[in-house]
């Protein structure tokens, strides 16, 4: 039997592209590679969101070809769109599939096989949450961000191909979806010209038998318009969490990373998603340091983080991307300044979400088991409804089994429960 081996780094939609190629390698009878295993197929799907995204891509890429000396290796994802020569000279046996061909990638490996499986997942890497992919691209044009550059357009696929994805993911026994993309508000079904909304989509997941849990990936505060709260509301297994991006609590930076909405904007979405249930929580991505940033911009970035208190910060150090207005801009904050800025972030992130979890403290609550804790033998951790971390005894516990718990005890990096 023929091994393959798939290196991925980055987002969550990376990770749904790489699910697909493993669905369909196995489909063509390869198995993947053991730890210490030669592989004779690698890939490795890269990211460049950051100037610390590309080196650890490049990193991956030396890697593989170490520990794979006679494997064919694939590159593709983000970093390989625009750098493309420049990981062609790492080695000869580097093969190049440039993002906007990353689809047809098994399709470009193997040219004389017919008959090819779809690019789609059945499977996940996790066996309870799996990130289903709704939409790829952006319009958006941020003055940070190369996505656009490296993504194309956004584009979306269609609603009848989705659903059944998420069907075949549901029988193979998934019991949690997430709906991701790289901008998702901008989903249109794939026929702009008779366009078919997010609201519209997750109520038509909500209707699929024997699926538990709905979420929402990344999307901007002004696209959670009053038709998908109102989905998000009523839906019989839409979670009460959501990971709303916020980038910069400065209207001043806002306007200078060229976002599409204000503080208040992103307050004002807050709000109406905890009128809907108080049990709601967020997360969120956060950037520090972008050009311009002054101490009261990064002050307000602080004040927005104890007024919400998030579940979780995804937090970012600011890196000039190529092509950007941003990497062209003056007045860049030094290193050593972004440094000690991310690190009070992320002090203080940690101790907002330790506040947020008191709130819950004592409560009984389903949870969704994933892997064991590593850090506690004979512990399983899984997520709540709304997104919070919990690890409980494991007992005879398996993943991917749901469990009701009560939140006993607060520690750093979730709760302690007792099966109920």
């Amino acid at each position: 039997m023929k091994k393959y081996k798939i290196a991925t780094l980055g987002c969550r939609t990376n990770q749904y592209e790489s699910s697909a190629y493993t669905d369909q390698l196995k489909a063509l009878g390869y198995l993947e590679a053991e730890q210490n295993e030669e592989a004779d197929l690698c890939i490795v799907n890269t990211c460049t969101v950051t100037g610390s995204a590309d080196k650890r891509s490049f990193a991956s890429i030396k890697k593989i070809l170490k520990n794979h000396p006679n494997s064919r290796v694939m590159v593709t994802g983000c970093l390989a769109e625009h750098a493309q020569a420049e990981i062609e000279k790492i080695s000869e046996r580097v093969e190049v599939v440039p993002n906007h061909d990353k689809e047809k990638l098994i399709e470009r490996t193997f040219p004389n096989l017919e008959n090819l499986p779809e690019f789609s997942i059945k499977n996940f890497e996790a066996h309870t949450r799996a990130f289903v992919k709704i939409q790829d691209g952006c319009n958006s044009y941020c003055s940070y961000c190369v996505i656009p550059f490296v993504r194309g357009r956004s584009r979306s696929k269609k609603v009848d191909e989705i659903l059944k994805e998420i069907e075949g993911l549901v029988e193979n026994g998934y019991k949690e979806i997430v709906l991701t993309g790289i901008n998702i508000g901008d989903f249109d079904g794939g026929i702009p010209e008779n366009p078919v909304r997010l609201y519209e989509l997750v109520k038509l997941v909500d209707e699929i038998e024997g699926l538990k849990r709905i979420r929402i990936s990344s999307i901007d505060p002004d696209e959670v318009d009053e038709p998908l709260l109102q989905a998000v509301a009523n839906g019989k297994k839409t979670c009460p969490s959501m990971h709303i991006v916020l980038q910069s609590g400065s209207n001043a930076i806002l306007n200078r990373m060229r976002r599409k909405y204000s503080k208040q904007d992103f307050f004002h979405t807050i709000d109406r998603l905890r009128a809907v249930s108080s049990d709601f929580t967020f997360t969120t991505d956060l950037i520090v340091g972008f050009p311009g940033e002054s101490e009261r911009d990064f002050e307000e970035s602080l004040e927005v983080l104890n007024r919400v208190q998030f579940a979780k910060v995804h937090l970012f150090p600011y890196s000039d991307r190529p092509k950007t207005r941003a990497s062209r801009m003056k007045n860049k904050v030094p290193k050593a300044l972004i440094e000690k800025r991310r690190l009070k972030i992320m002090d203080l992130a940690q101790k907002n979400a330790y506040q947020l979890r008191e709130r819950f403290l004592g409560l009984e609550s389903k949870v969704l088991l994933e892997n064991e804790d590593s850090a506690r033998p004979g512990f399983i951790r899984g997520h709540t409804e709304n997104f919070l971390t919990v690890s409980v005894p494991q007992k005879k516990l398996r993943s991917n089994d749901i469990v009701t718990a009560r939140l006993e005890k607060n520690e750093r990096d979730g709760f302690l429960g007792t099966l109920i």
